[in-house]
């Protein structure tokens, strides 16, 4: 769980980071940057909650 608290917390410090370099420079460049950082985020999330579930099925078997 601490590597999906990490991710979390990196992920929304660049949103937050790009979002700031967008209001100053109004490069839209950085709202594709925030798009593809939340969606490879969420390919990520699911992959290791995936991984967890398949961990703990491996356990109970």
């Amino acid at each position: 769980m601490v590597l999906v608290r990490l991710l979390l917390f990196l992920a929304l410090a660049t949103i937050a980071g790009a979002g700031l370099f967008f209001m100053f420079t109004k490069d839209r460049r950085y709202l594709r940057f925030i798009g593809q950082t939340i969606k490879y985020t969420i390919f990520l999330l699911v992959g290791v909650m995936v991984f967890f579930v398949f961990e703990r099925l491996l356990l109970v078997i």
